[in-house]
């Protein structure tokens, strides 16, 4: 998603619960070193550059990679790494590009943004960039267990066009879901400590619908995720030790899990707190004509925490890549060598049938 502190808002930031100010409040007192600690511009331009070069590293080596990929199966897993690589590193370029300057401009949001355009657009940015590498994960996770689990239910494997579709598809629908509050579901509010904008946690109606929307979207794709790949592991557990001797051996389905148990195990861990924490806030604080519009204190000091923690999603995604692929799992363990191949799963086939997969799991 991005990266979200700075220094606490000006006054008139506050008073503007019409627009996009009013979420919080801005007079909250804080000694001097509780605020350089909660404000400081270090964390957001530091782990920033560490995540940017992160990501960038990870794509160069995916690039490289794949134009060595003979693997139709392997070379559509690395398209939808690469989709997860470029929308990780595109998602903290842009609130970077946002929120970094602020540190330096010390800027109004009253002032520069009084339409809530600029407010609307690092919102929009959090929910879409936020959303997709979730939604990948899902995508790669059903990818990989119809590869595992239903080899033989399709002649072929995904192509490179299809699966730039799919990535497209899950950027299409994520970018959707991020343009709701702009079309009138719910509205994206500057959050403390005033340096980024993202969904309301106030109590109305439309503000909790879309929090609902967002939050269990997101546990739904990480459960998914959990069962999908589950079920994988399960199975290449038992292709790897039930049978001795196969016609082709192959480990490149192990890669390739361990690369997608290492996202699935990230994303848990950095995501689950928030999406949890936003359905917790949003159903102990139902819609009520009495309800005070402000956030409270210890509410955005938690909000703060767990963008922060989310925030490591973005910089451990490529690290995933980049140690866990096969040449650094062999040097680590070196007894890591060639596997059976799915096809050991059906070892009784007529030959013809036999030859045919057989050619497939090269090409694979």
């Amino acid at each position: 998603m991005g990266l979200g502190e700075t220094e606490p808002p000006s006054g008139s930031a506050a008073g503007r619960p019409d627009l996009c100010f009013g979420a919080f409040n801005a007079s909250v007192s804080l000694n001097e070193t509780q605020r350089k600690a909660i404000t400081s511009p270090w964390f957001s331009t530091a782990f920033g550059l560490i995540g940017l070069c992160s990501n960038l590293f990870a794509l160069c080596v995916l690039l490289s990679s794949s134009r060595k990929m003979s693997s139709r199966a392997r070379s559509s897993f690395l398209v939808f790494l690469c989709g997860l690589v470029v929308t990780d590193f595109m998602g903290l370029l842009v609130t970077a590009s946002v929120i970094i300057p602020y540190h330096f401009i010390k800027f109004d949001w009253a002032e520069v943004d009084p339409g809530c355009h600029l407010c609307n657009f690092l919102g929009f940015s959090m929910v879409f960039f936020g959303q997709c590498p979730l939604l990948l994960g899902a995508t790669m996770a059903g990818e990989r267990f119809f590869g595992i689990n239903h080899p033989f239910s399709r002649s072929t494997s995904i192509s490179k066009r299809r699966a730039w579709s799919i990535v497209g598809l899950v950027w299409g629908f994520a970018c959707v879901l991020g343009l709701l509050p702009v079309l009138g579901l719910g509205r994206y509010t500057l959050q403390y400590p005033s340096s980024w904008c993202f969904l309301t946690l106030l109590p109305d109606t439309g503000n909790v619908i879309f929090c609902l929307l967002f939050a269990l979207l997101g546990i739904v794709s990480v459960l998914l995720s959990f069962i999908l790949n589950t079920v994988s592991v399960v199975t290449l557990c038992r292709v790897y030790h039930d049978r001795e001797s196969v016609q082709r051996r192959r480990d490149s389905e192990v890669e390739m899990m361990v690369q997608l148990v290492g996202i699935m195990i990230i994303a848990t861990i950095c995501w689950m707190p928030l999406l949890i924490f936003i359905i917790q806030t949003v159903l102990q604080q139902l819609p009520a004509p009495d309800r005070v519009q402000t956030l409270p204190t210890e509410t955005q000091k938690m909000l703060l925490i767990y963008i922060r923690m989310v925030t490591w999603n973005q910089i451990l995604d490529p690290w995933v890549y980049i140690l866990f692929r096969r040449a650094v799992l062999q040097r680590v363990y070196p007894s890591l060598r060639s596997r059976p191949s799915i096809v050991s799963l059906y070892p009784v086939l007529n030959p013809s049938l036999r030859r045919k997969f057989t050619q497939e799991s090269v090409l694979q």
